[in-house]
Parts: C-alpha cells; structure tokens; sequence
C-alpha cells in the first residue's frame, strides 16, 4: 500500500503546507539501484589521536571510490562544499574528556550534509577496552550515536559499529553497507564485528554468486522481497512456503530463476525433508533465512490455546528444529550464514502480542546463544527486527494505527519489504563473517523500544 502523506509532502504543495504547520516531513529515501555507486557523493573522514582503524576504513574507502575529504583525502575548496557521508574512527578515544573530539569533527558541518547522507561512528567494543576509563568513553558514543539518528533528519541515518581488535578486515561488508542506499531504513544501530580468519574474495556487485539460499516464507511480502534482492546479488534461492501457497511460492522462483519447495514447517518430518532437498538437489546450502511467521494477535485473557500455539510453533520452534537438522547432517557450508527475522515487538513488547512478541524475544535469544556454538564452525548467526514495514498484513490495519506506525520513528514513514530484504543480504555476503550475533532493526529508528 503507497504511503500517500509521504507522496503529498514531496510534493511543490505539500513541501509548503507541511513546513507552515509543522507537520512530519518525511522525504523520498535513496534506495539502491544495481550497478550505482557505493555512495553518490562527498565523504568528509576523521579521527581521533591514534585511530586504531583508520588505515583500514581508508583503504575501504579507497577500494569503494568515494571522493573522500578530509583525512587521508581532498581539502574542502570553498565552504559550500556538501557531504553525503560522514565517517568519524573514535577507537582511539580513551577517555571522557576526549569525547570532545566527536563534537569537534561534527558540529562544524551538521550544516552541511546533504538529504539522505550517511553517519558512521566506529569505536572499540566496551568490553574490549584495557581500562575502565576507556570503555566508558566508548560506551558513550552510543548515545551520541542514537541522539544523532533523531538529528540529522531528511532520510540522514547514523550508526555506531564496534570492530574489535583484530577485526579491521572484516569490515569492509559493514561500511560499505551503511555508507550506501542499501541501509536506507536503518538508523540508531549498534553493530559489533568480530575477528574471522576468512579473507573472502569477491565481487561486490554479485557477492553471492555461486551460492545457494533457503529462504522461508517466499511467496510474497517481505519473503518475496529478500528471494528477490538474493537472487539479485548472485544466489540460486530456493524459496520455501507452505503448500497451500504453492502456485504464489512457483511464480517467484520462476521470475527470480530459483527453486520452489513447498514445506510446511511444523511438520514433524520437515528439518528432515529440507535438509534431504538441499542435499540431493544443491549438495547442502551456504545462507538460510528464517522469513516464515504469523501473528494471532488476542490479550493474554482472550488468547486461545491454538493460537498461542501456532505462532510459537511458526516463528520459533521450527527454526529450531530446522536449524538443528541442518547442522547435524552437515548441510550448511563452511562460511554459512544464518540469518533470522525477528521484529521490534521482540524487543519493546506491544499490546495483544505476547505470543507473538515472546516468539520474536525467543528469536533474538537463540540468535545471541548460538552465535557461540556456531562460530567455531565458522557459521554466523545474526538478526534483524523490522518495525513497520509497508506490507498486506500493515495496510489492514486500522487506518489512525497505521498512520501512528508510520509516523513514530525519526524517517516519519513506513519501511518497505525490500529494506529488511538489503539488511539480510548484508548479512548473508561472504565477506561478513566477522558479524555473528548481531540483532539490527530496520526500522528508522522507532521511537517503539528505543
């Protein structure tokens, strides 16, 4: 369904209503368009004394050819000069009194960046810092981080990613994932990269060529969205849905030039009936994203039992199950991914959703329990959480509900299908393996659970 106010407000008419009244303004965000640059536009690059990343994030920067100003780069000629990105290396930050240095780089050009632009913080994990005083001072920039998403405005997003030391070369995949329109929806997020010895080689406009994807639930909305981004990015997907959607589940694998397989995942025979497909068809599977789920939304006292039964078993239990299965026969490769969709409501709760929201908790605690299993077996296993995402089931709803959803975040619109579809595929590329047990929400920046 087509958000209308947001069409309104980009209009000539509407630009002029919405600021007179002081009416949300959302703008029409940068979404990615194969064969575009990583970032269409200046980047301005700094850091603090002694940046433990910052020959790593010039390189990549390098490597992505953006016109980068500042460290390492160009000279503003004139002080019109605009920015798309920002990107700030405050590793080297150790104590409070140097968190002066982010004002320090920020505040002079917060002016100057342009609609949609890109805030990127990079830092050492707290729990990684020699000394108490340091790992406060990385802490803080959390706050500053999510303080800056509900700044920038015009579709402008900020994060903060934690590379740990001896990770510097597995975050090429994360920069240039929040540097471009690919991340168009997501803001606010703390990411943490982790050490990995896999130094994948690869092609950055098909990162997933060569490899096969299970995805779940594929026979439309934000399923469809992620067979359809995969696919584009270089992968034989095999989509899976229940049998009733066969036909729906056959037109995208057709259109995509994937595979179909019509399962029902609460079957008790169908981690086995998966896990036999893959084999025999593929010879096991490099990405499986758990898509599948419902909601039967009731308050505690009206909920009956079918149907608190049916959404754990759907969004939770069966991924379990699945997982398990996979893992135990050896179907998933080396450098797999798992990657799971579990929602805002998994975070912040939400009224009549307790079924619904302890599936999605449950999602989020398996991702973060197993992240510790797998990466010996050099698997990840990450998450994102989606808040309002235009979809069939968020168009039924309540027209003042709906509007609320779309309005309460810092992009003051609704996500689309395609927005959590780019976040996966972010997760799913081979050169991601320094991201495991990650939790990210596509969502822009909800005020819900911030």
């Amino acid at each position: 369904m087509s958000d209308r106010y947001t069409q309104f407000a980009n209009s000539p008419l509407g630009k002029m209503l919405v600021k007179n009244l002081g009416l949300p303004s959302p703008v029409q965000l940068d979404r990615y368009t194969p064969g575009e640059p990583v970032i269409a536009g200046a980047v301005l690059f700094g850091a603090a004394t002694e940046g433990a990343l910052s020959n790593a994030i010039a390189g990549i920067l390098r490597g992505a050819d953006a016109e980068v100003f500042g460290l390492g780069g160009k000279t503003a000629a004139s002080d019109d000069q605009k920015y798309k990105g920002l990107v700030f290396d405050a590793s080297g930050i150790k104590d409070s009194a140097d968190l002066v240095k982010v004002y320090q780089f920020f505040h002079p050009v917060m002016r100057k960046v342009e609609a949609c632009s890109r805030v990127i913080i990079l830092g050492v994990p707290p729990e990684a810092c020699d000394n108490p005083r340091h790992a406060t001072a990385q802490r803080a920039l959390e706050g500053f981080t999510r303080s800056m998403g509900k700044e920038i405005k015009k579709g402008g997003t900020a994060q903060l990613v934690y590379v740990a030391p001896g990770a510097e070369n597995q975050l090429e995949s994360t920069l240039r994932f929040f540097l471009s329109p690919r991340s168009a929806y997501v803001s606010a997020q703390i990411v943490r990269v982790t050490p990995n010895a896999t130094a994948a080689q690869l092609d950055w406009n098909k990162p997933l060529a060569g490899k096969v994807a299970l995805v779940t639930g594929a026979s439309r909305g934000i399923g469809e969205a992620i067979a359809r981004v995969l696919a584009r990015d270089g992968a034989h997907v095999v989509g899976l849905d229940i049998p009733q959607l066969g036909d729906d589940l056959k037109v995208v694998a057709n259109l995509i030039g994937g595979s179909a397989l019509a399962v029902d995942i609460t079957a008790a025979d169908a981690p086995q009936k998966i896990a036999e497909y893959l084999k025999s068809n593929h010879g096991g599977v490099d990405i499986i994203v758990h898509n599948a789920g419902v909601t039967r939304d009731k308050t505690l006292a009206n909920m009956t039992d079918q149907q608190w039964n049916m959404v754990m078993n759907i969004n939770l239990s069966s991924e379990e199950r699945i997982n398990d299965a996979l893992l135990a026969q050896g179907v998933i490769r080396d450098n797999g991914r798992i990657v799971c969709v579990s929602s805002i409501s998994g975070i912040a709760g939400n009224m009549g959703q307790t079924n619904y929201a302890m599936s999605k908790a449950g999602v989020i605690g398996m991702v973060q329990s197993m992240a510790k299993v797998l990466g010996p077996k050099n698997i990840t296993i990450n998450a994102v959480a989606p808040g309002f995402i235009e979809t069939a089931m968020t168009a039924a709803i309540p027209f003042a509900i709906r509007e609320a959803g779309r309005r309460m975040n810092s992009m003051a619109q609704g996500g689309l299908p395609v927005d959590v579809a780019e976040a996966i595929a972010w997760y799913s590329s081979p050169a991601s393996a320094g991201l495991n047990g990650n939790v990210v929400r596509v969502c822009g920046q909800s005020l819900i659970g911030a």
